[in-house]
């Protein structure tokens, strides 16, 4: 009895052993089988982009109406935005393209003709002149059906200059009108019916931003849209026509836009579809180094000219170079425009100004790099009176007068 008992004992231990033998190789065959799917999952996703629990949780099948995250809708509007501002450069350029025109000129060249005979030792060609016409540089229509170009552009006095807008009609220039002081230049045409394009404020821009330049590359490519960004504002460069003579020209923008010659007076122009500049420079020296003159500017010589009908502009006759806020501290002197130089008979001369001055303000406007004089002086009109503070032997000095025109 006791061995029947002994031995019923031993059969459960035994069965409860094979018991716990079968638990043990069932939970180790589950936790292979995880980590096996889990792996098998890993490499589908990372090798062939497949995602097995997205397919079977259904997860594209989740309701479009549940609001993204802050961080992803802001990331999204952001990207939506850039990916529509890329998506309008046709558009806009397709549109500023109306209003903008190739300048050409008529000029009277000598052509060779073959003679069939000659003088021992002369030549076997004849010379003729005769008139060629070429593409020389670009413009823009702005309010009131003028034309705006640059003075470089249109030099030659007494030229034959004609304008061609984009469907190939030409018009005759009747009149012409150059800036004494900016490489700027209106035009007069009779007859044409292009949009004017709308200007913007060149006082808002930031390094960075996107923009468009359109004109006729190389006089040869009209209409050619070139793409990039503002690289730098307030530049101050010396520009040369190729013709000896040399301009300074202050507070310039800089742009990576690719700026050809023949793009000279064309539009620089913003995602918004506004003129910010015109074209005017671009360095021999480097690539995609291209400069505009600021479009607050331009309109200031346009508001004056319609004004007056003529660029009779304040002249306060300087050349001078902005002082910095760090450099004035370095050279412990007041921030401001230090000249370089002045023009006899100018409105600098009547107020007794000297070369090495530092001008601090006029007016009661202090100068900065943002506020610079030309900036502060072409806000004025000639017979205002001025008020010009200046640093001079280690103190501040002051004295008034009134603005003068170029004479």
């Amino acid at each position: 009895m006791q061995s029947a008992q002994v031995s019923a004992n031993i059969d459960r231990m035994e069965n409860n052993g094979f018991t716990k033998l079968q638990s043990f190789a069932a939970g180790l065959g589950i936790s292979i089988l995880v980590l096996v799917s889990f792996f098998l999952g890993a490499l589908a996703d990372r090798v062939f982009v497949i995602q097995p629990l997205d397919y079977f949780a259904g997860r594209d099948s989740l309701p479009s109406s549940l609001p993204p995250t802050d961080e992803s809708t802001s990331t999204a509007t952001r990207l939506n935005d850039l990916l529509q501002a890329g998506q309008n450069v046709p558009i806009i350029s397709d549109k500023a393209s109306e209003s903008v025109v190739t300048v050409s000129i008529k000029q009277q060249q000598r052509s060779f003709q073959p003679s069939n005979f000659w003088f021992w030792g002369g030549t076997s060609q004849s010379q003729e002149l005769e008139e060629v016409q070429r593409d020389i540089g670009t413009g823009f229509v702005v309010e009131g059906g003028l034309i705006v170009t640059n003075k470089h552009v249109v030099s030659q006095v007494g030229a034959e200059y004609t304008l061609i807008d984009r469907e190939g009609r030409e018009y005759p220039v009747t009149n012409i009108y150059r800036d004494p002081i900016n490489d700027l230049a209106i035009l007069r045409v009779e007859g044409m019916q292009t949009p004017a394009l709308v200007l913007g404020n060149s006082d808002a821009i930031q390094v960075g931003e996107a923009v468009i330049a359109i004109g006729t590359a190389l006089g040869q490519f009209r209409h050619t849209v070139t793409t990039g960004v503002i690289s730098g504002i307030g530049r101050g460069i010396e520009a040369s026509s190729g013709l000896g003579d040399v301009e300074s020209l202050e507070n310039v923008i800089q742009t990576d836009a690719a700026i050809n010659p023949g793009n000279s007076g064309g539009p620089l122009v913003n995602m918004n579809g506004e003129v910010i500049g015109v074209n005017v420079a671009v360095s021999v020296a480097a690539q995609n180094v291209g400069f505009a003159l600021p479009i607050n500017v331009v309109r200031e010589s346009i508001d004056n000219f319609a004004r007056t009908g003529e660029f009779n502009r304040p002249f306060l006759g300087v050349r001078y170079q902005m002082i910095s806020e760090q450099a004035a501290l370095l050279n412990e002197v007041p921030r401001g425009a230090l000249l370089r130089e002045i023009v006899p008979n100018s409105t600098a001369t009547a107020l007794g100004l000297e070369v090495g001055d530092i001008v601090t303000k006029i007016n009661g406007t202090a100068l900065s790099d943002s506020n610079d004089l030309a900036k502060v002086v072409n806000s004025l009109s000639v017979g205002d009176r001025i008020e010009v503070s200046y640093w001079r032997d280690d103190e501040l000095r002051t004295e008034s007068g009134t603005v003068r025109g170029l004479e």
